[in-house]
């Protein structure tokens, strides 16, 4: 799990050294200053200190002075636990994301984390790596440390373990994908309208051999974007060939094979919709070394498209809208404002930049 909260964490090997030598600096680990340790350098009661850190009243400047110096000099940080059993929240709430590695998921998580703060909460971010089952066992190990909710990209079609946890007052939303097997909001952007939009671009230019390249049918994007492709062939009456769609891992091998599966043979294709940021990016080195021209249209934008000649036409997805809308849902949920679970769409935007405007070469 990454923390990504922008907060500072100075190893015990970088802090302060002119501190006195106690207990405190004779091991690494296990012997963290406590308030009891604040209080006897400041020379005050332990009630004393215990306001200084929570900020309450009743403490003099002088005395808040002293307090302070010596929770400086001692490198005390205070420990929230306590104050979680007490309250029984955590004011944190966890992501699980894909893939960190992912651009995509970059204005995401910076989109739920700039709303996690807003609302004084700590994100924590995980990632699933596709795996459902390391999904589920990551979303279980942050109920565990009691996050008050959770914002889940799934891996997996079956949550129903997350039911217990739900019942219990996790606030849960989903995003990019539904849920499987259970009820939960879910905000997703429109990958059918987007790849519909996006073939049907390929095919005002003059297109009809059109080829589709996307992720593992079971992912519920992979699917819809499929269905739009083929919502695009249909609404133009042109029939497509098995051999101009490929479905599967979105390694560079294996997407460099279907692409020039598809660029060969007696009749090949004129144009590619590529079904993701990764897929694009690999088609594009494929194509830099076709010998003819090769219309492409990429679901998700990608960095320095408009730079690429021609400038990379996409399909583009408001990522950091996704990811804002679920967070404040999420805390919507979190303040007893929403009962009935949503599901919300949010549109895609063609950004035309030359790609996807070539005529077919023959």
């Amino acid at each position: 799990m990454d923390d990504r909260t922008g907060q500072r964490i100075v190893p015990e090997t970088a802090r302060r050294t002119d501190r006195p030598a106690d207990r405190h600096t004779g091991t690494r680990y296990g012997n963290r200053p406590t308030m009891k340790d604040v209080a006897a350098r400041a020379g005050v009661g332990l009630k004393t200190v215990s306001r200084v850190v929570n900020g309450e009243a009743g403490v003099t400047p002088d005395t808040e002075r002293r307090v302070q110096e010596a929770i400086e000099a001692l490198g005390f940080r205070r420990n929230d636990s306590a104050r979680v059993l007490r309250k029984g929240r955590t004011a944190s709430i966890g992501l699980v994301l894909e893939d960190l590695a992912d651009p995509f998921y970059g204005p995401l998580s910076r989109a739920v984390e700039e709303v996690a703060r807003a609302h004084g909460a700590l994100l924590i971010n995980g990632s699933s790596a596709e795996d459902p089952d390391r999904e589920q066992e990551l979303v279980l190990a942050l109920c565990a440390r009691r996050v008050d909710g959770l914002v889940i990209i799934p891996a997996g079609d079956d949550h129903r373990y997350l039911e217990p946890e739900i019942k219990a007052g996790v606030a849960t939303v989903f995003v990019d994908r539904p849920a499987g097997r259970i009820d939960a909001d879910v905000v997703l952007s429109d990958s059918f309208g987007g790849a519909r939009d996006g073939v049907a671009h390929l095919i005002a230019h003059g297109h009809r051999r059109i080829g589709f390249i996307g992720d593992m049918p079971r992912i519920h994007t992979a699917a819809e974007r499929l269905r739009g492709y083929r919502a695009a062939m249909e609404d133009a009456g042109i029939p497509v060939a098995d051999s101009w769609m490929s479905l599967g891992g979105t390694d560079p091998e294996r997407v460099r094979r279907a692409a020039e599966e598809m660029l060969t043979g007696p009749a090949p294709v004129t144009a590619i919709f590529a079904g993701n940021n990764r897929v694009t990016v690999t088609v594009i080195r494929v194509l830099a070394a076709h010998s003819r021209p090769v219309a492409l249209v990429g679901f998700d934008d990608i960095e320095l498209a408009d730079l690429l000649q021609p400038g990379v036409t996409v399909v583009a997805q408001d990522a950091a809208a996704l990811g804002s809308t679920a967070a404040e849902r999420l805390f919507r949920q979190l303040d007893g404002t929403l009962v009935t679970p949503e599901r919300i769409e949010l549109p895609t935007r063609l950004i035309t930049r030359g790609s996807g405007e070539l005529p077919p070469a023959d």
